[in-house]
């Protein structure tokens, strides 16, 4: 069956070889993701290439998104690896501590101190551990402990409701997006980005590295500082797309509060024509079981209510000992949601003006499409814009883009209700469009006397050149 929904999984120990790689395409992986908070610049290109050849050997693009590490703010390590600290203990942050004890720890981020003042809360963790800021004395912040705990080498630090002054990108970012320029991935998620300025700042220095290897990756920002949210609208305006990325969210904003924002995120995206992924602890406990739980079932449907390109996996896939069969899980999850979705195409249009012709096409064909029942759509497309435009209203109706060009193809793998297909187009409309129809009826997504919607620009190959419909039925001459 067509699933509208994609799938990103983070690659790691569990899942780096070509065989389970290859199992994990075929189980329905759309979009690998390379976390670069673990690993050098040679696993990555190593897990890349594995990648490149399985996705060749499964006979379609998966798309590769690099996760930047960002300024991940930590404690330092300890001389015995931990300590547990009791409710109600003192215990000192120092930035200048080189071994943490029983006492004391150091930090990473050495500006933290002067980013708090007495009565800010710590959060540790990912909020397992709960710290008052009594007093900050020149590198010293002095706390005591709400919740104790376990706390161990290099866990990350959240101040309750935001305002760490850390910047976007790191030394260690801005090396890492060479890398990942190099390697050939397809888009770049940028880790607590504040504002525009951020990811303006990503963009260029991605489109600097890329311009040697004619890339120009699509850029994707993840939303998981409190200040990311009032910020949220001018953020999406300068990405390709925004993730929830509700692990570091939810400590700084309060877990209570991520449901109703994913809502808005995710509908604030597909409002401003971007795409969006939901992440964080979705099916985690397949990193040790075979099934998920009927929470996480109920999770990831939701997301896929909402309206979400893209649901991922990160250490389920990474670590965990089932990663093939969470892709499996989730697919079939997707599937049941995406059933009971109710289209809304009529009411998306009432008030909708479109200024570009090939953004009305893009919709007449959507409208069209869905009333008159037909089996596809097929766009012929250079840039994806077209399938782009069509994939932020659901119609139940498959979207087949195909393209000459497999950054287009590979881009679109993350698009929802779209399946990218490659067809080096002819220069001449009607040779082109009956062969549109040629690769998706040997797909098998259609067959003699369905309907079918088109979409292609004349002349042929120019980028935002979608000008013309044409409704007919396979077998029928063109």
């Amino acid at each position: 069956m067509h699933r509208a929904t994609k799938i990103v999984a983070t690659i790691g120990p569990a899942s780096s070889t070509p065989d389970v790689l290859l199992k994990m395409i075929h189980a329905g992986l759309d979009v690998v993701r390379l976390n670069f908070s673990h690993g050098t610049a040679d696993d990555h290109r190593q897990r890349a290439e594995n990648v490149r050849a399985c996705a060749r050997q499964a006979g379609r693009e998966v798309a590769i998104m690099a996760d930047l590490q960002g300024p991940k703010i930590r404690v330092g390590k300890f001389e015995n690896g931990k300590t547990l600290l009791e409710p109600g203990q003192p215990f000192i942050l120092d930035a200048e501590c080189e071994l943490g004890n029983d006492e004391r720890v150091g930090l990473d981020y050495k500006d933290l101190p002067r980013d708090l003042k007495p009565g800010d809360v710590l959060l540790l963790n990912d909020g397992l551990i709960v710290l008052d800021v009594s007093r900050v004395i020149g590198s010293e912040i002095h706390t005591t402990v709400k919740i104790g705990g376990e706390l161990s080498n290099n866990k990350g630090i959240n101040r309750q409701g935001g305002g760490l002054t850390a910047p976007a990108l790191t030394a260690k970012d801005m090396e890492d997006i060479r890398t990942a320029m190099s390697i050939g991935v397809d888009f770049v998620a940028v880790s607590f980005p504040k504002n525009a300025t951020d990811m303006e700042m990503a963009r260029q220095l991605a489109n600097i590295a890329g311009a040697p290897f004619g890339i120009k990756p699509k850029m994707i920002a993840k939303i998981e500082r409190a200040e990311a949210i009032p910020a949220l609208q001018e953020i999406l305006d300068s990405s390709d797309g925004i993730m929830v990325a509700r692990g570091d969210l939810a400590v700084e904003v309060g877990n209570a509060a991520v449901p109703a924002l994913q809502k808005r995120m995710i509908r604030m995206a597909r409002e401003s024509n971007k795409l969006v992924i939901t992440a964080t602890q979705m099916m985690e406990s397949m990193i040790y079981a075979p099934v998920p739980t009927r929470a996480e079932v109920s999770d990831v449907a939701n997301a896929v209510l909402d309206g979400t390109d893209a649901v991922m996996l990160s250490a389920e896939s990474a670590a965990g000992k089932y990663p093939v069969q969470t892709i499996e899980a989730m697919a079939a999850i997707c599937l049941e949601a995406e059933k009971s979705e109710q289209s809304e195409l009529d009411k998306d249009f009432l008030d909708r003006t479109f200024t570009r012709i090939d953004q009305s096409i893009a919709m007449g064909a959507l409208f069209t499409a869905y009333h008159l029942g037909a089996k596809a759509i097929v766009a012929l497309t250079e840039s994806g814009s077209t399938a782009l435009w069509m994939s932020r209203h659901w119609t139940h109706v498959p979207i087949f883009a195909l393209t000459p060009r497999e950054g287009s193809e590979r881009a679109m793998s993350l698009y929802r209700n779209v399946t990218p297909l490659h067809l080096d187009t002819s220069s001449d409309r009607d040779t082109a469009l009956q062969q549109a129809i040629e690769v998706v009826v040997s797909k098998g997504y259609a067959s003699r006397g369905d309907m079918v919607v088109l979409t292609v620009g004349e002349p042929m190959g120019q980028p935002g050149g979608t000008n013309t419909l044409k409704i007919v039925r396979v077998g029928d001459v063109l």
